[in-house]
């Protein structure tokens, strides 16, 4: 009885699995259990005293909030902005696809700046806003301004590729039975984007969560109204409260991890729905 063997282009399952359990236990497993290491170190008054002071806690609310407020709002214009680029040819389409990566090139340091520099209230848009009573520098609604600026590409670029593979006949098919138009969004394209919407919804937030660079300069960090919780762990550093600083980024990984759960646990539910997996 012969057995017949799969050939594969890259044999060596056992290698292959040991590199990649290796590499992914070097980059992401060891640090973040060097985190909670580090906390497990305190007791649970030292703990409790380190993550729910009334300074810490504004900020988890104010990064938690802003980070989904910013990735809900990518999901509505990224999808408009990768339906515009995908389904329409105008001048200049080419550059504004390329000017979608430019939060993924440009130093987050530099993009806090630019937006200062614009919404400040002598800024190019701020001298504007500001005698209207509209505030966006320094306050929270800046942090909300440069989340969604470095959360957008996420989104764009997650559902772009599905919208290219979405037969623009399925629609025209829906409209040829009687369907309007909301009626074949609602139906038939927006089911088909879901899952990619939500895998956008969760890179945007778990890269707003974790935002630094471009948020310090705009934000303001006036405690209790625009600090930040990564602002919050670098001045703990500064202090060297390490203790204090790794108990408040264990509190950030349990609640980003819950969320991104949830939000998968979503996206799974959705392409099996849709019978797309991302």
């Amino acid at each position: 009885m012969s057995h017949s063997k799969t050939h594969r282009v890259l044999p060596g399952f056992g290698l292959s699995l040991g590199f990649t359990l290796a590499y992914l236990s070097l980059i992401v497993l060891v640090p973040v259990s060097a985190v909670f290491i580090k906390t497990a170190g305190m007791t649970a008054e030292q703990f409790w005293t380190a993550v729910a002071s009334p300074r810490v806690v504004a900020s988890y609310k104010l990064t938690f909030g802003a980070a989904l407020l910013a990735a809900a709002i990518n999901c509505v214009f990224g999808l408009l902005l990768a339906w515009g680029i995908t389904r329409y040819t105008f001048p200049g389409r080419k550059l504004v696809d390329a000017l979608i990566d430019l939060p993924f090139a440009l130093p987050t340091a530099v993009a806090g700046i630019a937006l200062t520099a614009i919404y400040a209230k002598n800024g190019w848009l701020g001298q504007f806003l500001e005698p209207l009573g509209i505030k966006i520098a320094f306050g929270p609604p800046g942090v909300l301004v440069a989340l969604v600026f470095i959360g957008l590409p996420f989104v764009v670029r997650t559902v772009q590729p599905v919208l290219e593979d979405l037969d623009a006949e399925f629609e025209e098919a829906a409209a040829s039975l009687g369907a309007t138009r909301w009626q074949a969004v609602t139906r038939i394209v927006f089911p088909t984007l879901l899952p990619a919407l939500l895998t956008g919804f969760a890179l945007a937030f778990a890269r707003a969560v974790g935002e630094y660079g471009s948020v310090i300069f705009i934000a303001g960090n006036i405690p209790m109204v625009s600090e930040i919780t990564p602002l919050m762990i670098i001045t703990k550093l500064e202090q060297y409260d390490y203790q204090g600083a790794t108990a408040i980024a264990s509190v950030m990984l349990v609640i980003s991890f819950l969320l991104l759960l949830t939000v998968n646990g979503l996206q799974s539910w959705a392409a099996k729905r849709t019978g797309r997996t991302y």
